[in-house]
């Protein structure tokens, strides 16, 4: 007697011939060495970093509400080297996420899946998120 799994493996292929359907990929189906596929994950990871910074923000939101002895505590936590590295990871992880959704948002459109372009406008994305993160930076460093 076959397990019911197994049963569920089969299937026919478009000439109508019986074949084993291969079980749902996983890391290993992936190759990360191409640019599409280590973005596309990427954006996954930015987006689940960006879940968690908007609960950072919005514990330094509710500090700042209750009172000055939380909020200096708060401050004195994100001018720690550690919460700059934080802050500086959560701002990577904003511009990659807005630059790789502007990219999606052209495959929404229709544009933008030929390889050579595909290639291009992924590295366009991860220049574009070190130039802007850097100037981010730089620029808060400036005024602050």
């Amino acid at each position: 007697m076959k397990d019911v799994r197994e049963a569920l493996m089969v299937g026919r292929n478009s000439e109508g011939k019986l074949v084993r359907r291969p079980l749902s990929p996983h890391l290993q189906a992936y190759n990360m060495v191409r640019i599409s596929s280590g973005l596309s994950i990427m954006h996954r990871i930015t987006g689940v970093a960006l879940g968690a910074g908007t609960l950072l923000f919005t514990a330094w939101l509710v500090c700042a509400a209750a009172g000055d002895g939380a909020f200096s505590v708060i401050q004195a936590i994100y001018a720690s080297p550690i919460g700059l590295l934080i802050l500086f990871g959560f701002t990577l992880a904003l511009f990659f996420h807005f630059c790789n959704g502007i990219r999606h948002l052209g495959w929404d459109a229709g544009k933008g899946f030929d390889l050579p372009v595909m290639h291009r406008t992924g590295q366009l994305v991860i220049a574009a998120t070190i130039v802007l993160t850097l100037a981010f930076w730089v620029i808060a460093f400036l005024v602050g």
